[in-house]
């Protein structure tokens, strides 16, 4: 369960709702694997601890949290959820190798679809560095050289096209389309608000992907 407020004590008055709820249905929260994260604001400093508390205890503050599988860092970046996607790739990727070395072609590239383009959360990195992704794109070709059995520095390029598979950008500007047709589509009045505000520099990083991308490989 995730709490959200401008404030400390907005905060505070949410744990007290919480407490309220728990006592009368007779549930306990576990105040060691709560935490509370707060997100940098320009010009003010969030390094000292602040007074939030659970059942008389203090909540732990943290830099970064994992909420449904996706890394959330109080800067905002998202270069460790890359990183976590990335690690999680070169699992998948060896795992495949290993276990389906004997595997026809076909077979290989429809196991590489299924358990190597999915890239949770991915159409939502917004704000990173060109490192991280660029850590990423390799490994995302590479798992692909390994599982065909192809050269370590054959071209990327080349081989996508060969086997008809989508690269790491075209991959990840699908993906981005994918997600602003469904927020644009949704019946969810937060979403609506979003989709509604353009000049939102979520929804502005999210079109200039696409357009940049879509420029680059055209």
């Amino acid at each position: 369960m995730v709490l959200l407020s401008p404030s400390v004590e907005g905060l505070n008055k949410l744990l007290r709702v919480c407490e309220s709820y728990a006592i009368k249905h007779g549930l306990l929260y576990n105040v060691k694997k709560t935490e509370y994260l707060v997100f940098k604001a320009a010009g003010k400093s969030t390094d000292h601890d602040l007074n939030i508390t659970l059942n008389g205890m203090s909540i732990k503050h943290v830099l970064k949290f994992k909420y449904l599988g996706h890394i959330i860092a109080d800067d905002l970046k998202d270069d460790s959820d890359i990183d976590r996607e990335r690690r999680a790739l070169a699992v998948r990727g060896n795992m495949l190798a290993r276990r389906f070395a004997r595997c026809t072609e076909q077979v290989k590239i429809t196991l590489f679809k299924a358990y190597c383009q999915n890239m949770y959360t991915g159409s939502l990195w917004v704000s990173y560095t060109k490192k991280s992704l660029d850590a990423m794109r390799v490994q995302y070709n590479n798992v692909f050289r390994m599982l065909l059995g192809l050269p370590r520095f054959c071209s990327a390029s080349a081989m996508f096209a060969e086997y008809q598979i989508d690269g790491f950008a075209a991959l990840i500007r699908k993906k981005t389309i994918s997600l602003i047709f469904r927020v644009r589509g949704s019946c969810n009045s937060i979403l609506n608000t979003l989709a509604d505000r353009y000049t939102s520099p979520l929804w502005k990083s999210l079109v200039r992907r696409v357009i940049k991308e879509t420029h680059t490989i055209t």
